[in-house]
């Protein structure tokens, strides 16, 4: 998969059941083998734990799943919407990754 979305992106949802309420979220961790993210505040699911050394009470627990990379746009903020990503090779031979509506760099 190209790397159009990495750790600690802020992205927007464009399918799937996080669509409709046009949530976003910084991305936590991206599996490029399953082509997979996992994004704080989405895609929230219910685990069945058992007690254990970490968590002592057990029970339902509430965590993020992983989403596609397919169902994710990354989030521009002066636009206030999913963008696409075009790359740039700076003076100095850097390359930087740019939102293609407003042209501002979505590398810090």
């Amino acid at each position: 998969m190209r790397a159009r979305i990495k750790k600690g992106d802020i992205v927007i949802a464009i399918a799937g059941k996080e669509r409709f309420s046009r949530k976003t979220g910084k991305v936590l961790q991206v599996n490029r083998e399953k082509g997979t993210a996992v994004v704080q505040g989405m895609n929230f699911v219910k685990r069945h734990t058992k007690p254990s050394q970490q968590n002592q009470k057990g029970g339902i627990i509430e965590q993020e799943a992983p989403i596609a990379l397919s169902n994710l746009m990354p989030y521009c903020p002066s636009s206030k919407q999913g963008t696409r990503v075009g790359i740039k090779v700076l003076a100095d031979g850097t390359k930087v990754r740019y939102s293609k509506k407003s042209g501002d760099s979505l590398d810090k």
